[in-house]
């Protein structure tokens, strides 16, 4: 055991570091900070999923919020409108997600580089524009109440966001580590020669959008039950796409960690500069360029002199 646990990589170290600091913030931040950073964990939560697409099978995402906001929309209208309780309703979000994907692998699976990039942009327009049209049931921009939420108590929200961005980087850190992982960024880098060794690109392909559904669907379905509504302002408009992709590229592409910390960066860093008003989000914007600048890498290439080296 000793001996294993020699053998762990820094980034490794690191990650169960930040997790253990993390996990102990409750006992002395405000209610206030812990909101923040629920949000946040939500954020990586959806950075981590996007990453999966765009780091691992190189497959480029501009809607990210179109999986998270077809699971939360479908969770919550199980919920506000057929009366079925919380769980069983994310449930459904997750299954809605993963058809939502599927559907949008069909593209994928034909186009390359800005072409499917444009699908997926569409598709956050698309779903945008049907919740306003179905405003009698989805409540429109206003977003839609719902009778159950997580929980009220603060702690609680952090911890069931906190235990969701832990999990999920667990089981996605297993999955790109192992043989299947391999494949995925062999099938993103050089489909071609992956082909020539045997290995279905399209079915892996389907594989990484299923499970960035699974991941979208889960964490846009409980976002929701967090605020107590669902809203395109939480989980669907192209402002928190957005989001996610700065924060898993500012993090550190092709990462656990990295998500992370892009998506506690992004959210902190936006709050510490709320007082300059408006100009805050042009701040944030400006912070995470340089840190792409300095390091393309991300907070994770930071680690290495000058951000030159892959994280």
């Amino acid at each position: 055991m000793a001996h294993a646990l020699t053998h762990l990589g820094w980034r490794t170290w690191l990650t169960l570091a930040v997790f253990v600091l993390l996990g102990t913030f409750p006992l002395y931040l405000s209610g206030y900070w812990q909101g923040v950073l629920t949000f946040a964990f939500y954020l990586a939560v959806y950075a981590m999923a996007w990453d999966l697409l765009f780091g691992y099978s190189g497959e480029v995402n501009f809607g990210p919020t179109f999986l998270i906001g077809v699971g939360a929309y479908a969770a919550g209208l199980c919920n506000s409108l057929a009366g079925l309780p919380m769980w069983p309703s994310i449930a459904i979000g997750v299954v809605a997600a993963v058809i939502g994907g599927l559907l949008l692998a069909g593209p994928a699976l034909r186009m390359r580089g800005p072409y499917f990039g444009l699908v997926t942009f569409v598709a956050v327009l698309i779903l945008s524009e049907v919740i306003i049209l179905s405003s009698k049931y989805t409540g429109g921009e206003i977003g839609m109440a719902l009778p159950d939420i997580l929980t009220i108590s603060n702690v609680g929200n952090y911890y069931w966001a906190f235990g969701l961005m832990v999990v999920t980087a667990v089981v996605l850190w297993g999955i790109v580590h192992s043989p299947l992982g391999l494949i995925l960024q062999a099938s993103g880098q050089d489909p071609v020669a992956t082909e020539a060794l045997g290995f279905s690109v399209t079915r892996f392909k389907i594989m990484a959008f299923v499970l960035s559904s699974v991941v979208s669907g889960l964490a846009g379905g409980m976002t929701i039950f967090y605020v107590g509504t669902a809203s395109p302002s939480a989980v669907v408009v192209l402002a928190v796409s957005v989001q996610v992709i700065i924060a898993a590229l500012v993090g550190g592409r092709r990462t656990i960690i990295g998500s992370v910390l892009g998506g506690i960066f992004l959210l902190v860093a936006g709050e510490l500069l709320r007082p300059v008003g408006q100009l805050s989000n042009t701040f944030v914007a400006i912070i995470a360029l340089v840190i792409l600048i300095v390091a393309p890498s991300g907070f994770i290439g930071l680690f290495y002199l000058g951000g030159r080296h892959r994280a």
